[in-house]
């Protein structure tokens, strides 16, 4: 059976085009408040920024037979025992008939050279 990507070109333009704006967004309400974080992380604080990836991991499980699938999005039932920490909060979480189908952890891909970034600047002060 071929997994239906639930038009996944389209809606992955779409999350990119959110997270950017969602940043900027964030960005500028800090500012206006008068409240801005330091540096990249004015844009980050929200947690609002992977909504769109999120939305389309939900209809790609939908689209492949899984539409009556319990997807928790909850912070209360996203921690789950961890593999290397003894808790791991996820994102998402997909549940069909009592079984666990997917957990998903979505993160923005500048996360980790935003943080290298940081780090070499508290390096060099």
């Amino acid at each position: 059976m071929a997994i239906d990507l639930s038009n996944y070109d389209a809606k992955a333009k779409e999350a990119v085009k959110a997270f950017w704006g969602n940043r900027e967004q964030a960005r500028n309400k800090q500012i206006e408040s008068g409240k801005a974080d330091q540096g990249e992380r004015a844009g980050v604080t929200t947690g609002k920024n992977m909504d769109g990836f999120i939305a389309l991991v939900k209809d790609i499980v939908h689209a492949n037979g899984l539409e009556h699938a319990d997807i928790h999005l909850e912070r209360r039932v996203l921690t789950l025992p961890g593999y290397f920490r003894p808790t791991k909060l996820w994102d998402l979480l997909v549940m069909n008939e009592g079984r666990l189908i997917l957990l998903c952890h979505i993160s923005p891909p500048l996360r980790r050279q935003d943080s290298v970034a940081a780090c070499r600047r508290r390096c060099r002060s």
